[in-house]
C-alpha cells in the first residue's frame, strides 16, 4: 500500500516525526534553519499529499493553482500571512495553524521585551560587555517604572488576554482595543475598553498583538507615533508588516517616543546594519516570541495531528479553511 506523502519544510527532531513514520511517508527538507529553495519546495510539494511548513515560505495564488492536489497545508505559525486563504478556498485546500499551543509562551516572551526595554537591560548588560561600565551616577541607565503604569493592548486576542494577566500582577492598569470588544475579558481582568486614540495618547506602553491584513498594515505610522506620550514605550510582538518601520525609527531617533522593543519586522531576518540596530533605544530580538523547545514541539505536533485529520477524512484541529 503506497503511503500518503508529507513534505515538511525544516528538518524536525527524530522524535516528533517518529509516530507518523509507519503511516506516511515523510520528506523534508534537510536543514533546519535554512529555507527550502523555492524551486525545491515547488518540485518535492508535486509528488505530496500534505505540506507542513512554515511562515516563511510563500504559498500564494499560483503555488495553489500547480499545487491543487494537496490536501492539507498545516503553517506552523499561528498568523498565516503567508497564505492566500481565499485561493486556498477556491481550490480545496484546507488551511491550518497552531493555535493556542503557543499562547502563554509568546505572552512571556512579549512581557519580557516590554520588561528588559523599560529597564534598558540590553544597554546595561552592554556596559560589561564592551567594558564601559564606568562609576555608578544617580541616572545612569535609569528606566522606566512598570509597575503602576498603563498598558494598552492593541489585539485581544489569546495572548493579549494572556500578556493582560501578567500586566496585572504588576499592578497595572491595563486599557484596550480591538476590532470588536471582549466584555468576558474586561469582566475577568478588569480591563477598560477604549478608542484606538485614547490608548495611544494615553498609554505608557502600547502593545501590538494585532494580525496582519490590509485593515492593520501598518497601522503604527507617523501619525500614531505622534499621538503617543514622549515617555511612551511601544512593543511589537505580533507581525512587523503592522509597523511603518521608517516612521518608527524616526520617532525613536527624534525623542518622539521613549523607547521600542521589537520581535518582528517587515523583512526578516535583518542583521547589524538595519537602522533599528544603530539605536540604543531599540530592543531587537529575531523573531522569538514561540521559541521554547515545548512550544515548538507542541506547534510541531499539532501540524502533523491536523495532517492526519484531514488525510484520513476527519475535520482538522485547527482549520483556518
Amino acid at each position: 500500500m503506497v503511503k500518503p506523502v508529507i513534505y515538511i519544510t525544516r528538518k524536525l527532531p527524530d522524535n516528533l516525526i517518529k509516530p507518523f513514520q509507519e503511516t506516511y511517508d515523510i520528506r523534508m527538507w534537510d536543514e533546519a534553519s535554512t529555507p527550502v529553495p523555492t524551486e525545491t519546495l515547488r518540485e518535492e510539494v508535486k509528488h505530496a499529499d500534505a505540506l507542513f511548513c512554515l511562515i516563511t515560505e510563500k504559498i500564494d495564488r499560483e503555488f495553489l493553482r500547480e499545487h491543487s492536489h494537496l490536501k492539507v497545508i498545516a503553517n506552523m505559525a499561528v498568523g498565516y500571512d503567508n497564505i492566500d486563504v481565499e485561493a486556498a478556498k477556491e481550490y480545496g485546500v484546507t488551511i491550518t495553524n497552531t493555535p493556542d499551543v503557543l499562547t502563554e509562551t509568546t505572552a512571556d516572551l512579549t512581557f519580557t521585551l516590554l520588561l528588559s526595554t523599560a529597564r534598558r537591560i540590553v544597554e546595561a548588560a552592554n556596559t560589561i560587555y564592551q567594558n564601559n561600565w564606568g562609576d555608578w551616577a544617580p541616572f545612569s541607565l535609569a528606566g522606566s517604572d512598570v509597575h503602576g503604569k498603563t498598558l494598552g493592548i492593541v489585539g485581544m486576542g489569546r495572548i493579549g488576554a494572556a500578556v493582560a494577566r501578567r500586566a496585572k500582577g504588576f499592578n497595572m492598569n491595563v486599557i484596550y482595543h480591538n476590532r470588536s470588544r471582549k466584555k468576558e475579558v474586561e469582566e475577568e481582568l478588569d480591563l477598560s475598553y477604549v478608542t484606538q486614540e485614547e490608548l495611544l495618547e494615553t498609554a505608557d506602553f502600547v502593545v501590538s498583538l494585532v494580525p496582519l491584513t490590509d485593515e492593520t498594515k501598518e497601522m503604527f505610522n507617523r501619525t500614531a507615533f505622534a499621538k503617543m506620550k514622549t515617555s511612551a514605550i511601544f512593543i511589537n510582538a505580533s507581525r512587523g508588516g503592522v509597523v511603518d518601520e521608517t516612521a518608527l525609527y524616526n520617532a525613536l531617533k527624534d525623542g518622539e517616543i521613549t523607547a521600542a522593543g521589537l520581535d518582528v519586522f517587515q523583512e526578516e531576518p535583518i542583521s547589524s546594519v538595519h537602522p533599528f540596530a544603530s539605536l540604543s533605544n531599540a530592543v531587537l530580538l529575531p523573531h522569538i516570541g514561540s521559541a521554547t523547545v515545548q512550544t515548538r514541539e507542541a506547534m510541531a505536533k499539532l501540524c502533523l495531528e491536523n495532517i492526519e485529520a484531514v488525510t484520513t477524512g476527519k475535520k482538522a484541529k485547527t482549520p483556518i479553511t
